[in-house]
């Protein structure tokens, strides 16, 4: 089992930038296949990045392409999401995601994910 705490969220004018960091317990947290997810105010979760367990192969959202980056560092038990070129709609609670895989897989649904963490707030200022 592992467990994930979000932070890096804030307030930030639009064009700005932000890196969230998500920390995981546990030892085995390169085996783990993570993601980014997001959601805004009476909107469904929806799906922003992904990232294999060895960070080798990555997966974004049309909507993020070319703004963010997601990245890990397993010898940190940390995955990261570096936003730039920040938006009012990108305002959401981001959430990261873990789950245990046994190949290089990127997960892009919530219902493939086992757990998740209390996520952290983001906020973008036009």
């Amino acid at each position: 089992q592992v467990q994930l705490v979000e932070s890096g969220g804030g307030l930030v004018q639009a064009g700005g930038s932000l890196r969230l960091s998500c920390a995981a317990s546990g030892r085995t947290f390169s085996s783990y296949a993570m993601g980014w997810f997001r959601q805004a105010p009476g909107k469904e979760r929806e799906f922003v990045a992904a990232i294999s367990w060895s960070g080798g192969t990555t997966y974004y959202a049309d909507s993020v392409k070319g703004r963010f980056t997601i990245s890990r560092d397993n010898a940190k038990n940390t995955v990261y999401l570096q936003m730039n070129s920040l938006k009012p709609e990108d305002t959401a609670v981001y959430y990261c995601a873990a789950k245990l895989v046994a190949g290089t897989q990127i997960l892009a649904k919530r219902y493939e994910y086992d757990y998740w963490g209390q996520g952290t707030q983001v906020t973008v200022s036009s």
